[in-house]
């Protein structure tokens, strides 16, 4: 079972909303609206899904790895599995990337 079974309500509430705007920034390109306001927006997704990142998270280490860590099952393997999701969670910050290839 899923740690962030406890908060998938909220979850699937906090990313409804971030399909939203994200339909809103294709209007906004759509548009042609003013590109401070479009970065704005683009500002206000990643926040948005930093902040759902940090959830799953906090219930990830909570339940998985402190499962594992309490059995003495694995716990090696989720340690090392959490430093790299981690890294990885740091990397998608709001930095700028020219390494993204477009979609």
């Amino acid at each position: 079972m899923a740690s962030y079974i406890d908060d998938k309500p909220k979850l699937l509430a906090r990313l409804r909303r971030i399909e939203g705007q994200v339909r809103g920034l294709q209007r906004m390109i759509d548009e042609e609206k003013y590109c401070v306001d479009v970065l704005t927006q683009i500002s206000s997704v990643i926040a948005a899904l930093q902040g759902v990142g940090l959830i799953v998270l906090e219930d990830h280490v909570q339940g998985c790895v402190k499962d594992a860590i309490t059995r003495g099952e694995n716990a090696d393997e989720a340690v090392a599995e959490l430093i790299e999701i981690l890294q990885r969670f740091v990397k998608t910050g709001p930095v700028a990337r020219h390494d993204v290839e477009p979609a």
